[in-house]
């Protein structure tokens, strides 16, 4: 039987090199590597592709050729539509052991950088409820996301989701597409199917942290589960439904398009109707595009981050160009200068013992953070220098929610 590795060409090289021809359980796996991966019911090893510590790492899955390759096709088409999901890399076939014995089929994605299970996130000694909430919306807004691509996910739950940190909150991705299959029309039904999964695995989940002794002390499993199921119902329904408006407030129309960008859609058709008999003023999403920051910031400067992230720089680089002064240069330039003034500087800051704790946005987002409350203690702007040197000092080195290796660091 011959090894067949079907994949991304540019990642070929690399996965080719790693040791098929043994069990996977038998792979050696970096212990600051094996504490990032979420449980499965499969076999699944997080490995570097070379000996080099900076290579990439990949997150290897045994199963059979058929849902492997089934998986591969469904995670490749939602990264081509721009879905939170783990990057495919390959399918290898035909493994053999140094026996001849026939080894279980692979697949092969990129791991996620920056990210976590749920587990060790929810695991930490200073979990509060309100982080519990905003994961529950993380994967609410996850699904909704999923659904309005046509995507049945099947298998809906914390453990097949990453989190990364987003400003305040977290960014959630699908990491395993196993069971889910894109329909032509998902239907309402299936939809519902799907929550239940969702609210049942949820569920089981947090009771199975709170019954371990690391749940946030006093949260009810039951009611966090719920809170994503009301939480994807809400944005399922802004996203989708007929709003009556006020047909005499001039800015009724552009508050209902304001709280769809909030949510981080941008409207790319919509149907407004005045009803002659009635007098009122109906408005109705007809096609919705998620990342509606992430893709304004991406316009203007160039930078990759999440939703939530790219809204909060986009209020500093707001807050920037209103200062400047009159009359106003062109948007792009004032974008370029505060990149070279604000942005790149302060991450520039990070001493490189301290690199690749946090992500570079995050670290913005949360140095602005810690500007505002050292200013209210002081009872002045302490200024972005100084809290982002007192926040690299004070806070960056417990930090651990890197998912990258941390070279020539104290763990």
């Amino acid at each position: 039987m011959a090894l067949r590795i079907t994949g991304l060409g540019e990642e070929i090289a690399s996965v080719s090199g790693l040791p098929w021809q043994i069990s996977l359980e038998e792979w050696p796996e970096d212990p600051n590597l094996a504490e990032k991966r979420g449980i499965s019911r499969h076999v699944v090893r997080l490995v570097r592709s070379s000996a080099d510590p900076a290579s990439e790492v990949y997150a290897i899955k045994e199963t059979v050729s058929e849902f492997a390759n089934r998986e591969y096709k469904a995670l490749r088409e939602l990264a081509h539509l721009g879905a939170p999901s783990v990057e495919p890399i390959a399918v290898i076939e035909g493994r053999t052991d140094t026996h001849g014995e026939e080894l279980p089929c692979a697949l092969a994605t990129r791991f996620l950088p920056f990210s976590l299970p749920y587990r060790v996130l929810l695991s930490g000694k200073d979990v509060t409820a309100q982080e519990i909430t905003l994961m529950a919306n993380a994967l609410a807004l996850l699904l909704v996301r999923l659904h309005l691509l046509g995507f049945w996910w099947g298998d809906c739950s914390l453990s097949n989701t990453l989190f990364r940190r987003d400003a305040e909150g977290f960014a959630a991705y699908l990491v395993d597409a196993e069971t889910g299959e894109f329909q032509k029309n998902l239907s309402d039904g299936q939809r519902e199917h799907d929550l239940e999964i969702a609210h049942f695995n949820v569920a089981a989940e947090l009771e199975d942290l709170a019954l371990s002794g690391v749940l946030y002390p006093g949260m009810d499993p039951i009611r966090a589960s719920d809170a994503v199921m009301k939480r994807y119902r809400r944005i399922w329904k802004t996203l989708n439904e007929r709003q009556v408006l006020d047909p005499n407030d001039r800015h009724a129309v552009e508050r209902a398009m304001r709280s769809l960008h909030d949510l981080g859609f941008a409207v790319e058709e919509v149907s407004v109707t005045l009803d002659g008999d009635s007098q009122k003023l109906f408005f109705q999403p007809k096609l919705v595009e998620a990342g509606y920051h992430q893709n304004r910031l991406r316009e203007l400067v160039g930078l990759e981050t999440e939703e939530l992230q790219a809204k909060r720089l986009l209020a500093s680089f707001d807050r920037f160009r209103g200062r400047e002064k009159l009359p106003h240069p062109q948007m792009h330039e004032s974008a370029k200068r505060w990149l070279e003034t604000v942005f790149y500087p302060t991450v520039a800051l990070i001493p490189p013992d301290l690199r690749g704790r946090i992500e570079s946005a995050q670290f913005f987002h949360e140095t602005l953070e810690h500007r505002w409350y050292l200013s209210e203690k002081a009872g002045h702007d302490v200024g972005l220098e100084y809290a982002a040197l007192s926040f690299i000092q004070d806070v960056l080195p417990m930090r651990r929610d890197s998912g990258v290796e941390l070279h020539g660091t104290a763990s």
